[in-house]
C-alpha cells in the first residue's frame, strides 16, 4: 500500500473516530508514487458522537429513485420541505444533496484541514444540515452526498500547487474562466474522501462523486495546460483510473457505496474522449455508475437521430443498451443508475411526459433505479407514480 493511501486511510479513520489501520501489502493496482506527495496533518477530534449518527448506516434501498438537490435548496426551509413531502407521497425515495459543488464551497461547516485552510466554509448554504439529515432518516429517505472532485476553483486558487497550471505561469482556466485542480494529483482525490468521511459521520448513507475527470475542453485550449502531478507518460485515462481505485478504497472503508457520475457518452464512446473516462474502467472501479444520458447533450446525428433532444425514450434506451452490453464483459461490474434529464435545454420544452419516457426506457431494460437532474431542483409532481 502506498504511503499516500496509508495516510489517507488514517485520516478517514480519524474522522470516523477509530484507530488508523495498519499498513497492508501493497496492491498491484496502485503503483508507487514517482514523486514526493504533500503531507496531510491529523484532523482535530471529531464532533461529539451524541450529535452524529455513527456508521455503519442503514444500507441504500434496493431500488433508488433519487432527485438532485442543489446546496441552496438544501438550505431552504420551504423548498427542502416541499421535496421531502414529494418523496413521502411518491415513488421517490432518495435525495442527492450537494456537499461540495463546482464552486468549491461547502454546504455545511467542515473540520477537514484543507477545507478550513482554503476558506471552503465561508459560504455555508445549509448550516442546519445535521438536523435535516435526521429528518430524512426518520422518514426513510435515503440521503446521498454529492461531492465535485476536479472542478474546484476554490481549491485551485487556495492550493495552486494542486491546480492545473498554465504555460508561462498562473492557473489554467476553462472557457468559463474557471480554474481546475489537477486530476493526476492524488491529494485532490484524498481531499474528496476526507469530506466524504465527514459526510458519512453526519448521516449520509451514500457518497456520489462528480467531475471525476479532466476538463472537457478543445485541444487548442488544453495545449497551454500544465499537469505537474502527471507520472511519466501517464495518459488521462490512466490518471483517472489510478485515482478512482484510490478513491474507491477510501470510500468503501466508510461502509457506504462508491458512486460516480460520468458523461453519458461513455456508454458508447470507444475512447476516453480526452477526459479520462472509459466505460470499462468506470464500471470496474465503482459500485454504482450514473451515466448522464441527457438527450439534450447528444449532438445531431448521434445514434442517427437528427434531433436527439426530441427523442428522449430512444436516446436513453440506446445509450443504456450500449452500457449494459459493455458492462456484461466486465467482472464485478457496477450497478447502472442513469441520471435522466428533468430540465429544458433548447427545444422542445421538457414536460413530465419527456421525463417519464426516459424512465420507461430505463425500466424496460431492467434498470429500475434512476436519478433526475434539474439544476434548479424543481420537479413536477406529475412525473412520479404515487
Amino acid at each position: 500500500m502506498t504511503h499516500s493511501v496509508v495516510r489517507a486511510l488514517a485520516v478517514v479513520t480519524l474522522i470516523l473516530g477509530g484507530a488508523a489501520p495498519a499498513p497492508a501489502q501493497r496492491p498491484d493496482e496502485l503503483p508507487p508514487p514517482t514523486r514526493p506527495l504533500l503531507p496531510y496533518p491529523a484532523l482535530r477530534p471529531a464532533p461529539e458522537p451524541r450529535l452524529l449518527p455513527a456508521p455503519p448506516l442503514k444500507p441504500p434501498p434496493d431500488t433508488v429513485r433519487a432527485l438532485y438537490v442543489n446546496a441552496w435548496v438544501f438550505g431552504s426551509a420551504r423548498r427542502f420541505q416541499e421535496l421531502v413531502r414529494l418523496a413521502e407521497t411518491t415513488e421517490v425515495n432518495a435525495l442527492i444533496l450537494d456537499i461540495k459543488d463546482d464552486t468549491g464551497y461547502l454546504t455545511y461547516a467542515s473540520r477537514v484541514p484543507t477545507a478550513v485552510a482554503i476558506g471552503a466554509n465561508r459560504q455555508l448554504r445549509a448550516p442546519d444540515a445535521a438536523a435535516k439529515l435526521r429528518l430524512l432518516a426518520e422518514k426513510g429517505i435515503h440521503a446521498i452526498a454529492r461531492i465535485v472532485v476536479a472542478k474546484d476553483p476554490l481549491l485551485a486558487s487556495g492550493k495552486p500547487e494542486w491546480a492545473i497550471g498554465r504555460t508561462g505561469g498562473g492557473l489554467w482556466r476553462d472557457r468559463q474562466g474557471s480554474a481546475w485542480v489537477d486530476a493526476y494529483r492524488d491529494s485532490v482525490w484524498i481531499y474528496a474522501a476526507e469530506l466524504a468521511a465527514e459526510a458519512v459521520q453526519l448521516g449520509f448513507g451514500e457518497v456520489q462523486y462528480d467531475y471525476v475527470r479532466f476538463p472537457d475542453e478543445p485541444k487548442w485550449r488544453l495545449a497551454s495546460a500544465v499537469f505537474t502531478a502527471r507520472r511519466g507518460e501517464e495518459t488521462e485515462r490512466e490518471g483517472v483510473a489510478r485515482n478512482l481505485r484510490l478513491l474507491a478504497q477510501l470510500t468503501r472503508s466508510l461502509g457506504v457505496p462508491f458512486t460516480i457520475d460520468v458523461f453519458g457518452m461513455t456508454t458508447s464512446a470507444t475512447n476516453d474522449m480526452g477526459i479520462g473516462q472509459l466505460w470499462e474502467d468506470l464500471v470496474a472501479s465503482a459500485d454504482v455508475v450514473l451515466p448522464m444520458v441527457y438527450p439534450s447533450h447528444y449532438y445531431g446525428g448521434f445514434y442517427e437521430f437528427r434531433k436527439p433532444n426530441f427523442e428522449p425514450y430512444r436516446v436513453v434506451k440506446r445509450a443504456l443498451e450500449d452500457g449494459l452490453r459493455r458492462s456484461a464483459a466486465v467482472e464485478g461490474d457496477a450497478v447502472i443508475r442513469p441520471f435522466l434529464q428533468a430540465f429544458t435545454l433548447g427545444p422542445p420544452k421538457y414536460t413530465p411526459f419527456h421525463v417519464r419516457e426516459q424512465i420507461r426506457a430505463a425500466e424496460e431494460l431492467g434498470l429500475h433505479s434512476w436519478a433526475l437532474w434539474n439544476p434548479r431542483s424543481v420537479y413536477d409532481r406529475a412525473i412520479f407514480r404515487p
